[in-house]
């Protein structure tokens, strides 16, 4: 009986150099030793001759460390990109192996294709020429775009000189928002935060809605779909519409129902202004002037209807219903009773004792603390967080 020749000796097969390059990277070396019955000296030496480079440099990945590094210019939390990016906006990562260690990549054209839809998410401005290799027409746009957003409005930390302009130009009592904000070269929010953290009373004057600035025209609408097509900042599309951005996101807002200019550009696509807008929600129609009061006045004709419906079930008499877990206030009893006298259903509110004060309360949902110290507790987080971001509560 002929024998197999020793592990190491063996000729390699076509079909197993096929399996080599194929899995190279996705699985473990020893995997692949493991699958082809070999050591897993004779697939690395086997992958060498065959020119495939180590696993991490196969060229057409970048591991996700290295991608966070190059699109952001060094500054880069990798908790928050893998929150932000990976899990709210879906960067598609992968897996690769090598040996028995896992590292995360991204392939540079899926980046590429991911990036053109959250391209005002990202500071390309960050991000060097060519860090990644050869990029797609719209990048250079784009960066050009977001250095031009930069020179309009700062992102870098306050100074004293700015702090003192800053309270100088507020004490006069004449700029508005907009004009501030294009003087000192940062955004309305921005100015906003630092007036607060300065402790500084003094509040821009309010713009006249006059002219231009009173009613937006059909021009206007198209220069802020076609800067929302192109990746615009918001400034940029304010001064092209010679308004504020605070005004051009409360615009966006009250159509589309989010500022997220990436949202807005997959929900508009090649259509006008106000094309693929979303229903109004009730959650949104209290943000909102123009249908706050209509959605107010919806919430109480439900509420009217609600207490008539309480009415109709008739079970004022029977005080036991605020004792059993049985009962719902709008769906009455849900083990079907008529009536609580004659009811065999009955199930009593079990006592809670509260994690904080110790107390006793009853309520039908499972809590760890009562009403009050739920409140106590909320409001305690508040004053924390106030502390902490340098900020007064009055």
């Amino acid at each position: 009986m002929r024998q197999q020749p020793p592990l190491g000796s063996r000729t390699w097969k076509p079909e197993e150099e096929d399996y080599l390059m194929e899995k190279w990277g996705q699985i473990s070396v020893p995997a692949i030793a493991k699958k082809l019955n070999r050591t897993t000296n004779a697939v690395k030496v086997r992958a060498q001759r065959l020119g495939l480079g180590a696993v991490l440099m196969a060229g057409e990945y970048v591991t996700l460390n290295q991608l966070l590094l190059a699109v952001t210019g060094g500054s880069s939390s990798y908790g928050y990109k893998m929150k932000s990016w990976v899990e709210n906006r879906g960067l598609p990562v992968h897996t690769k192996k090598v040996d028995r260690c896992s590292f995360r990549v991204v392939y540079i054209d899926e980046f590429w294709e991911w990036a053109e839809r959250y391209r005002s998410f990202i500071d390309f401005s960050k991000m060097e020429p060519l860090a990644l290799g050869e990029e797609p027409d719209w990048v250079a746009e784009q960066r050009k775009k977001d250095f031009e957003a930069y020179a309009i409005q700062r992102k870098d930390p306050w100074g004293e000189d700015e702090d003192s302009r800053l309270k100088m130009l507020l004490s006069k009592h004449r700029y508005s928002w907009a004009e501030i904000s294009e003087m000192m070269h940062r955004s309305h929010g921005a100015i906003a935060r630092r007036c607060r953290d300065l402790g500084i009373k003094d509040r821009p004057v309010s713009m006249e809605l006059t002219g231009k600035r009173g009613t937006w025209t059909s021009e206007d609408f198209e220069i802020l779909a076609d800067g929302i097509r192109h990746g615009d900042s918001y400034a940029a599309i304010g001064k092209a519409v010679g308004r504020s951005e605070k005004c051009v996101r409360s615009k966006v807002y009250n159509d589309y129902l989010t500022e997220n200019a990436d949202k807005v550009r997959e929900m508009l696509g090649d259509g006008s202004w106000g094309h693929g807008a979303p229903e109004m929600d009730v959650r949104h129609g209290f943000y909102i002037s123009r249908t706050r009061h209509q959605v107010r006045r919806d919430l109480s004709a439900l509420a009217t209807v609600l207490r008539k419906r309480m009415n109709d079930l008739g079970y004022d008499p029977y005080w036991q219903r605020f004792m059993c877990m049985n009962w719902d206030d709008i769906g009455g009893c849900s083990a079907g009773c008529t009536d609580c006298d004659s009811c065999t259903a009955f199930r009593r509110i079990q006592p809670q004792y509260c994690a904080r004060c110790g107390g006793t309360f009853y309520e039908r949902k499972e809590n760890r603390f009562c009403a009050a110290c739920r409140t106590a507790r909320k409001k305690q987080a508040q004053r924390h967080w106030c502390r902490v971001n340098g900020m007064s509560r009055k």
